[in-house]
């Protein structure tokens, strides 16, 4: 076998440690109007973010069954160009909650890139809501199991989130932030929500961590909370590569679009860590994925797969009107594997 045919995701990794790979955006949007227009700008940028339409925050009040439908609509849409779409379901004890879900499976579960579960208070919600969109799937003749991502924010899904986690219907797990510090009954102060507090009192950073670890000891996308201070863009900056670069996040909510390219742009590694992946990843294979000397630092698959991730984050943060990696590079690593 030639030295370029062995992809490092064959060469460096069993199907124990394979992972799951998302965009790192998730942008939210739940009024009709501003839901077109992020499917708009996805078509625009590419897909570097996913977008949930909200059936939850989104419906008003006694509309949920239609906004479901109109959701629906949407994810079967031309606009839906990158198959990119997921969309946020009521909780499951809300009294809606299968007429919705039958709604979404039925009409768009075909296309659904994934259907997020607010508010479990434990993991027997999120095997009852998984059981229920398995069913609806069922009936539907759906090809495949719609991937689902829950909201952790809740103080029963933060004691069971290391099962959440691994739970087999899981893919991603998101952070609650409001919800979280208000279930608290006034003991986080509202400084705990801010872009700065967020990240300095003890028991909000404890409950990012908890989640963080969870995901990654799962293969599974952990995503950082909203930073509802959106005109904000240095603040915004600044917390989402805190959540990127310190908490071990490796995707992070939009709630306008004002956010997406500095979100885009923090969880993005940096021309020089792309440079050095490159490098060492280009001799690692010239090498058959033996260990190799580069600038006087011995290099093995250990670290390869770190410089691997390094490359696949920088392939999936590539804008459609930005620069991209060399061709050389992307015809070597992803034309066949994605990552």
């Amino acid at each position: 076998m030639s030295t370029t045919s062995v992809h490092p995701c064959d060469a460096l990794f069993d199907a124990s440690e394979a992972a799951v790979s998302l965009p790192v955006c998730d942008h939210y949007a739940g009024v009709e109007a501003r839901m077109r227009k992020s499917l708009d700008l996805q078509a625009e940028l590419g897909p570097v973010l996913d977008v949930t339409l909200d059936n939850e925050d989104g419906a008003p009040v006694g509309g949920e069954r239609e906004h479901a439908q109109l959701i629906a609509e949407l994810v079967t849409s031309p606009a839906n160009r990158f198959g990119r779409v997921g969309a946020r379901m009521l909780p499951v004890d809300h009294p809606a909650f299968a007429d919705v879900a039958k709604t979404l499976v039925r009409d768009a579960g075909a296309r659904l890139a994934y259907l997020m579960l607010p508010k479990p208070r434990s993991l027997a919600d999120v095997e009852r809501a998984a059981q229920e969109v398995d069913r609806l799937s069922v009936d539907a003749h759906l090809a495949r199991r719609i991937p689902l991502h829950a909201l952790i924010e809740t103080h029963g899904a933060l004691q069971h989130v290391q099962a959440i986690a691994a739970h087999p219907r899981i893919e991603s797990l998101s952070f609650g932030l409001m919800d979280f510090v208000s279930a608290h009954r006034g003991a986080i102060p509202q400084s705990g929500m801010s872009v700065t507090g967020q990240f300095e009192h003890p028991l909000v950073v404890r409950a990012k961590l908890e989640i963080a670890a969870a995901c990654h000891a799962a293969g599974k996308v952990p995503s950082h909370c909203v930073v509802t201070e959106f005109k904000d863009e240095r603040a915004l900056a600044q917390a989402a590569d805190k959540a990127a670069r310190q908490f071990g996040y490796t995707r992070m909510w939009s709630i306008h679009p004002a956010q997406i390219r500095t979100i885009v742009d923090a969880f993005s590694p940096t021309v020089a860590e792309v440079d050095q992946a490159i490098e060492i990843l280009m001799a690692a294979r010239d090498a058959n994925w033996a260990p190799i000397r580069h600038r006087d630092t011995l290099h093995d698959r250990a670290s390869f797969r770190y410089f691997w991730h390094v490359l696949a984050r920088a392939h999936r943060t590539s804008f459609a009107d930005g620069p991209q990696l060399p061709t050389e590079v992307r015809q070597a690593f992803f034309n066949e594997a994605t990552a």
